[in-house]
């Protein structure tokens, strides 16, 4: 019997946990829920420890395996999104405005079973340390899981995430060494002029003028000033200002994200963000201040690692539903912070085209789809006993 198969005989039990999580989302660093039902299943599995409230809400189980010294990591995010689900399943979210529309019930499911499996059947040399992580929409639960000592507490040599995406076939992978998701700036730009009667813009500094000539400036910095052969993505998401037909206000609100791939393009748009607000608020006689937050590094993989990766999913699927020639995504991840900290990879799990799981990440109609369950619980269950075979 196959890995998959041997993984499917626990469908059944992980379409109920997952479609549990799915009924009950819990957002950033409010994972109680979530993370006493894994912590209540890791230890009916038998791990040999199970660890609660690092980085508030997260857990790590233990499971040692034969005599080594070895350990490896393997890491699912528990957390949902701020958002309405639009579904209409009957496992849909009880909880108004918050949705599991990224999946991370399903990658929180994967990797419990194959906690499950490993407890049972210890078929590797060292450590496997599972690790469920809060956190990961916005706001950094893999940052500060780092900055509270996961790599002290639990040792390893090396860590390893998965995402499902949808528009990709159902249990097929994806994976590249190198940057596999793009770093995730944010900026907010507050400008204050003058208000005044809109009959008498005379008597006032407009900070909307201002900011929307600012805007058309802001999308001149990746056409003009970075190298074409660098990625780099500028978007204006929010421009919020004034309350009335007739007053000119006095601030105007401009915020958007910024994502490239090496931190000098980081470095070099931001700064040019700073430049032009500076010339353009001399220009208008305005006030502008911009507050500029580097949220998540690129997410980079190391070359061994990310091979080690593609030759297991290669074994479990086949390698002709294994993609290795892909372009990196300008999305981000704050896995990142981990493998800033230890060599490792990040996988992607292909969700289905269909109807199930076929919309869009964070897409209110977004459900993960449950057949890909067992593929991607023997993915983390070949992973662990390759990585760990016994030397």
């Amino acid at each position: 019997m196959g890995a998959i198969e041997e993984l499917g005989r626990y469908l059944p039990q992980m379409t109920e946990w997952r479609r549990h999580i799915h009924q009950n989302p819990e957002t950033a660093f409010e994972e109680v829920g979530t993370a006493a039902f894994v912590a209540e299943r890791l230890r009916a599995f038998g791990v040999d420890e199970v660890h609660e409230g690092i980085a508030k809400t997260g857990v790590v189980g233990v499971i040692r395996g034969r005599t080594g010294t070895r350990a490896i990591g393997l890491r699912a995010d528990l957390d949902a999104l701020d958002m309405q689900e639009g579904t209409g399943v009957a496992w849909a979210s009880k909880t108004p405005g918050k949705h599991h529309a990224c999946g991370h019930d399903g990658h929180t499911t994967m990797l419990l079973g194959a906690a499950r499996h490993l407890a049972a059947t210890r078929d590797f040399d060292g450590t496997v340390y599972v690790i469920f992580q809060p956190a990961e929409e916005n706001e950094g639960g893999g940052r500060v899981m780092v900055e509270e000592g996961l790599f002290e507490r639990f040792p390893m040599e090396s860590v390893f995430g998965m995402h499902n995406i949808p528009g990709m076939e159902a249990g097929t992978f994806a994976i590249r060494p190198g940057p596999m998701m793009a770093s995730y700036d944010i900026f907010e730009i507050t400008i204050t002029g003058r208000g005044s009667h809109g009959a008498m813009p005379h008597h006032g500094i407009d900070p909307i003028t201002t900011g929307s000539e600012l805007v058309q400036k802001l999308q001149t910095i990746v056409s003009r000033n970075v190298d074409p052969l660098e990625p780099a993505v500028l978007s204006v998401t929010k421009f919020h200002s004034g309350t009335a037909w007739n007053i000119i206000p006095n601030e105007a609100v401009i915020g958007g994200t910024v994502r490239a791939f090496s931190e000098a393009v980081q470095t070099q748009v931001e700064q040019r963000i700073r430049e032009l607000c500076a010339g353009t608020a001399l220009s208008h006689g305005a006030t502008i201040s911009v507050r500029y937050e580097r949220r998540y590094p690129p997410t980079v993989n190391t070359s061994a690692e990310a091979e080690l990766c593609a030759s297991v999913a290669a074994s479990l699927v086949g390698p002709e539903r294994v993609k290795r020639e892909l372009k990196p995504a300008m999305g981000s991840e704050d896995f990142a912070w981990m493998l800033q900290a230890r060599p490792g990879a990040y996988m992607w799990l292909g969700n289905g085209t269909g109807s199930v799981g076929g919309c869009m990440v964070h897409n209110p109609g977004y459900d993960f789809n449950d057949a890909v369950l067992p593929i991607g619980a023997a993915y983390w269950v070949r992973l662990a006993e390759t990585a760990l075979a016994e030397r």
